[in-house]
C-alpha cells in the first residue's frame, strides 16, 4: 500500500482518463500515453480499457524475451556442468545459446530504445487503489504502470546472451578442428 501515497503528486501519478467527448480518439489516448512515458512520471494510470491490455500485453512480451534470454543463456552456460561427459551431450548448450541470443537481439531491436520498456505493470488491489488520486479516476479497474530503473536488468541478460553466443561458437569451432 505505501508505494503508492507518494502518487498523490502530480508529478508522480499521471492518468489518462477515459473521456470520449468529441475530439478524444484512441489515437489521442495513445499519443497522451506516449508523452506521459517521455516524462518518466513514476506511476502512470491507464483508464482506457483497451490501451491498457494493449499496454500490458507489450511490456509482458518484452519481460518474456527478457526472462527467456536469461534463463536459456544460463543454461546454455551451465550444460557442461550439468551434461555426461560422453561428447554429444557437450552440444547440448548450443540450441540454448542460440535462443538466448535471438531473444536478446528481438529486445534490443523492438523494445531497449522503447521508453516503455522503463515500466512494469502494478497490479493493485482495493486497497491499493486508495491510494491512488480517486477523485482523478474513473474506472475501478485501471492499468497501473510503475517507473523501474532497466538498466541493470539490461545489462545482465545482454553479457549473458554474449557469453552464450561466444561459448556457443567455441563449442562449434572445437566441433570442426576436431
Amino acid at each position: 500500500v505505501a508505494p503508492f501515497r507518494s502518487c498523490l503528486s502530480p508529478l508522480d501519478c499521471y492518468v489518462i482518463h477515459e473521456v470520449y467527448d468529441g475530439d478524444f480518439t484512441p489515437e489521442q489516448f495513445e499519443s497522451e500515453l506516449e508523452a506521459a512515458l517521455e516524462q518518466e512520471y513514476r506511476y502512470i494510470v491507464i483508464e482506457p480499457a483497451r490501451l491498457g491490455e494493449e499496454t500490458a500485453r507489450w511490456i509482458s512480451v518484452g519481460n518474456c524475451l527478457h526472462k527467456t534470454a536469461l534463463i536459456s543463456g544460463a543454461l546454455s552456460l551451465l550444460s557442461p556442468v550439468l551434461a555426461l561427459p560422453i561428447d554429444p551431450f557437450h552440444l547440448l548448450g548450443l540450441p540454448g545459446g542460440v535462443l538466448s541470443g535471438a531473444c536478446a537481439a528481438l529486445y534490443a531491436v523492438s523494445w531497449q530504445f522503447d521508453p516503455c520498456c522503463k515500466y512494469q505493470v502494478q497490479r493493485i488491489s482495493p486497497q491499493e487503489l486508495a491510494w491512488l488520486p480517486l477523485e482523478a479516476i474513473h474506472t475501478s479497474a485501471p492499468v497501473v504502470l510503475v517507473h523501474r530503473d532497466d538498466t541493470p536488468r539490461k545489462r545482465l541478460h545482454n553479457v549473458i546472451a554474449l557469453t552464450a553466443l561466444v561459448y556457443c561458437v567455441r563449442r562449434l569451432l572445437d566441433l570442426y578442428v576436431d
